[in-house]
């Protein structure tokens, strides 16, 4: 499960203003391959900071729940169902 693209942890996380990450952005650009770095301004949250190897699991995290939900959707429909084999004759799998 550790390795699931749908399961998306973040076990550290970072807070730090705006302006401070200004002078310390290589810093916290390195923290954010380890961890989430929060920006905030003003006191409220600005932005998140990832890694490029996090943001795509949590865009593939994404894309799986779209599908699932698609999927629940399809089997929620009313009408009769199409046997595997039509199916795969009409994609021409056969």
């Amino acid at each position: 499960m550790q390795n699931d693209p749908s399961v998306v942890r973040f076990v550290f996380m970072a807070t730090i203003t705006v302006s401070e990450a200004r002078g310390r952005l290589p810093a916290v650009v390195q923290t954010a391959h380890t961890e989430a770095v929060f920006l905030e301004r003003y006191g409220r949250p600005a932005a998140v900071l990832i890694s490029p190897e996090r943001y795509e699991q949590l865009m593939e995290a994404e894309e799986e729940a779209e599908d699932v939900a698609a999927f629940d959707a399809a089997m929620a429909e009313e009408g009769p169902n199409i046997p595997w084999e039509q199916v795969k004759t009409d994609l021409g799998w056969t």
